[in-house]
């Protein structure tokens, strides 16, 4: 069986992830062919599609959201994803189960001793009346259910229904009140009745493989997948990595050589890229896992190999602050500043002045 290294598996993995070259896909092609973008806040699918994607621009995304050609909502591993319209109908109703599991795990002791179907069905009737912020749904589910936390119960509808939070919700640089809607209403299409866990499997190996059985599970929140994997070994090409773990993949799926060069990336914050593997150390060494969920990840030869943020000046200055887990070399950091350059006239375009600083991860510079 080929054995598969580290720099294998990574320049594959940027291979499919659009991060060896930016892509003229369009935005709408490029969610679509990553299964879904991680948007537990607005701005970060936006930097996730700009380092993909030649001539990206904002209206590109808030337009898809406005034509609900996209929609946000609670997806994988509960956590909120941008999904093509397409995609929800058949991935919400295949998700269920876990999301059923997220909200006992998270809300379950706010919830004890409810009839969740009656929960789901007061749900259901509130939402019908259009779009609910939700705070309102909190607080009309409170006034039947008095004593309990309105937080809650807004929560839980949020993971027993499929539900979606429609723009401007999502946006470039808009924050608030999370607004509601059900998905059969806000798309004008019923959810599939018979999803396909095998068709997940396949897409996600499309987009992130070669990987485990772990690996789809850790992406997806699901369990039991070594049940659908099973089935499909006779179509799927077989591989071991160093520590001799199976991996699965797709048979014509690219695999570059692993000295392919590798650019430089901004990658988003919580970008599925260093999120969506049980193993992640073809990404990045298992002690910087922590600061990735923190915050967002920088690439150098493909690797994590520093933080970023963009922090905003009194006098509408914008600095992007570098934090390096090691010092690069001259010419990396040249490459560094000039990718976070563009960074800049992307993310903070209204800034009269843009700044670079580079820190080390431990504060000093």
């Amino acid at each position: 069986m080929e054995i598969l290294t580290r720099r294998h598996l990574n320049r594959a993995t940027l291979e499919r992830q659009l991060l060896l070259r930016r892509t003229d896909a369009s935005a709408l092609q490029v969610i679509e062919c990553l299964v879904g973008l991680q948007a537990q806040d607005p701005d970060p699918p936006y930097v996730g599609l700009w380092t993909r994607s030649a001539g990206f621009h904002l209206d590109d995304l808030t337009r898809l959201l406005h034509q609900r050609k996209v929609v946000r909502a609670t997806l994988f591993r509960g956590t909120q994803h941008l999904v093509t319209a397409d995609d929800y109908l058949w991935v919400r109703p295949l998700l269920q189960p876990m999301l059923d599991r997220w909200q006992k795990g998270a809300f379950g002791g706010s919830t004890a001793g409810l009839d969740l179907a009656e929960l789901t069905a007061a749900a259901r009737a509130i939402l019908g009346q259009g779009t609910v912020s939700r705070p309102e749904l909190g607080r009309a589910l409170a006034e039947r259910w008095p004593g309990r936390d309105p937080i809650a119960l807004a929560r839980s509808a949020q993971g027993l229904l499929p539900i979606v939070h429609p723009p401007p919700d999502g946006t470039w640089g808009r924050r608030g009140t999370t607004p509601f809607a059900l998905a059969d209403q806000w798309l004008d299409r019923p959810p599939a009745e018979e999803p396909s866990a095998r068709e997940l499997v396949l897409r996600y190996l499309a987009a992130f493989g070669p990987a485990s059985v772990k690996d789809i599970q850790a992406w997806s929140g699901m369990t039991r997948l070594r049940e659908v994997v099973e089935p499909l070994r006779p179509q799927l090409r077989i591989f071991q990595n160093e520590a001799g773990g199976e991996l699965f993949d797709l048979p014509d799926a690219p695999r570059p050589d692993p000295d392919v060069p590798a650019p430089v990336r901004f990658l988003a914050a919580l970008d599925n890229v260093v999120l969506a593997y049980a193993d992640r150390t073809r990404m990045m060494a298992d002690e910087r896992r922590k600061h990735t969920i923190v915050e967002a990840a920088m690439t150098v030869d493909g690797f994590v190999r520093g933080l970023w943020a963009v922090k905003r000046g009194k006098e509408s200055t914008a600095t992007l602050v570098v934090k390096l887990f090691e010092p690069l070399g001259r010419r990396d950091e040249a490459i560094v500043t000039e990718e976070g350059a563009r960074l800049l006239c992307f993310a903070a375009a209204d800034a009269d002045d843009h700044d670079i600083r580079f820190h080390s991860v431990d504060g000093g510079r």
